[in-house]
């Protein structure tokens, strides 16, 4: 009987000696080993980066999702590395446990180990020491990388001589940059830094230059920024077709932190007037053509008129005294404040909104008057000396009326009119045309531009030789950005598209 039990005790132990060594290797207790491999910064899965322990297990490589898994490993405490060409190999300890999965996680470095830096940049344009450089420039200069597939980033550090400000511009692959709004007469240094985001940024050698002392812009409008209005200067592109560049040389003469507009360039005291918005009142100043020595004239008697967007004003054509509106009076006021006259006064009480001045016969001057509404508009010649009306150009037609210019020789007026008739509490303006009156003659025609239904051409003036006329487009739904053009007589090209999100022109 009790060799009997023996014989039964037997195979049950051999059961369970069976089952214990499925479950190791050799008698050892196993787990796995799992995880992921990316670029740090970046988080870009690695593939086929090797991954290896101590002590020694399975060596395996990473999959197209930088994943790996080592099964099959002895319980216990391991170095695991994650090498691959290029970048920093890298080393993490991970504690197998069995039957469990330890997770561990790569972020590889790249290595600069064989990665030469980039070329010092050459600093191209402006040359060192240059001067009279315009105030709009495109920065050039020039560099390289040993290693072609490094992607090089630029950063140009322009410092004001004068104020010490410094600006950074970015830019990644050009090697140029196009900065505007420069100041006039001062003095900037510059310097370049490259880096291929491997090494540590390579610097130029740092060059300065002096921009240009007088701006030689022939134009002058207005811009809207930061909810006021802002005067600028500019030019043109010499080319005359389609592709010619529009916003070129743009200077600001004005701060966004002042409500400055409707520009009046005169070419013999080389000044600008223009009205600005100040103590609740709009007043006339002046200021050179690049924007200093701004000087309020206007104080006692302001500008005033239906809607102050719509009042205009004038120069006396030498220079000399300024004329401009307050509701039914017309003024007249020296450059430097003194000498305010009351020139005219409307004799039913209407409103005068813009007046121009002859330049060949100082004595006449050309007026526009409205009603407070801004209709029932006249526009019509008055002799100051003898107190009399001499050519009416338009009246009794209903609808908008504006943008008023006479010749040298007063032979000639140009004007705008909404030829639609609309007559609307808002003063919305439909389908303003451009219209040129012959004073000898007594006869008007309009001047067939390029304006599409729906635009309306407005603030028209003629240019300096009456050549032509400047004016602006915009179209008439509420909200629309107005742009500037000009329009040559006599030739095949005969409007030029000039200045964008711009109104309000006047040029010498």
């Amino acid at each position: 009987m009790k060799q009997l039990k023996t014989l039964l005790f037997l195979p049950l132990l051999f059961v369970l000696f069976t089952t214990c060594s499925e479950e190791r290797i050799d008698g050892n207790r196993i787990g796995t080993i799992k995880g992921k491999v990316v670029v740090q910064g970046t988080n870009s899965p690695l593939e086929n980066v090797k991954i290896s322990t101590n002590p020694v297990s399975s060596t395996v490589f990473t999959d197209v999702e930088g994943d790996f898994i080592i099964e099959n490993a002895i319980e216990g405490n391991y170095a695991v590395q994650a090498k691959l060409e290029g970048y920093i190999t890298s080393f993490e300890s991970v504690s197998v446990l069995e039957n469990t999965v330890a997770e561990v996680a790569f972020e590889l470095l790249v290595s600069n180990a064989n990665n030469e830096p980039p070329v010092v940049p050459n600093l191209v344009y402006p040359a060192d020491l240059e001067t009279e450089v315009p105030f709009e420039v495109e920065f050039t200069w020039e560099s390289s990388d040993p290693d072609p597939d490094d992607e090089l980033s630029y950063v140009l550090e322009l410092r004001n001589g004068a104020t010490n400000e410094i600006e950074l511009y970015e830019t990644v692959q050009d090697t140029f940059y196009l900065a505007s709004n420069l100041e006039l007469s001062t003095t900037y240094f510059w310097q370049v830094k490259v880096s291929d985001g491997i090494n540590d940024d390579v610097a130029s050698q740092i060059s300065q230059f002096t921009t240009i002392s007088v701006p030689n812009n022939p134009y002058f409008f207005v811009k809207e920024e930061d909810g006021n209005s802002v005067i600028y200067s500019g030019n043109e592109d010499d080319d005359t077709g389609v592709e010619a560049e529009i916003d070129v040389d743009l200077l600001r003469l004005t701060s966004s932190s002042h409500n400055s507009f409707r520009p009046r360039i005169n070419p013999v005291t080389n000044k600008i007037a223009y009205l600005r918005n100040s103590g609740g009142n709009t007043q006339i100043f002046t200021m050179d053509t690049g924007g200093a020595n701004k000087t309020q004239v206007t104080s006692v008697v302001p500008v005033n008129g239906f809607r102050i967007n719509e009042v205009d004003f004038c120069w006396a054509q030498n220079g000399s005294r300024l004329y401009y509106p307050n509701l039914d009076k017309l003024y007249g006021v020296n450059p430097d404040g003194s000498g305010t006259v009351l020139m005219y006064q409307t004799p039913d009480g209407s409103f005068i909104t813009e007046v121009e001045e002859v330049a060949f016969d100082s004595d006449l001057i050309l007026l526009k008057t409205n009603n407070s509404s801004g209709y029932n508009a006249r526009i019509f010649t008055y002799r100051l000396s003898t107190n009399t009306e001499e050519t009416v150009i338009i009246e009794g037609l209903p609808g908008a009326l504006g943008g008023i210019d006479i010749t040298a020789s007063g032979d000639q007026v140009v004007f705008t009119r909404d030829v639609s008739g609309s007559e609307n509490v808002d003063y919305r303006i439909f389908e303003s045309r451009v219209f040129i009156f012959d004073i000898p003659t007594l006869t008007q025609n309009q001047l067939i531009t390029d304006v599409l239904p729906g635009q309306n051409d407005l603030d028209v003036k003629y240019a300096p030789s009456e050549g032509g006329v400047i004016f602006t487009r915009v179209s008439n739904n509420v909200g629309a950005v107005p742009h500037v053009y000009k329009f040559q007589f006599g030739v095949n090209i005969e409007e030029k598209y000039l200045f964008s999100a711009a109104s309000m022109p006047d040029w010498k």
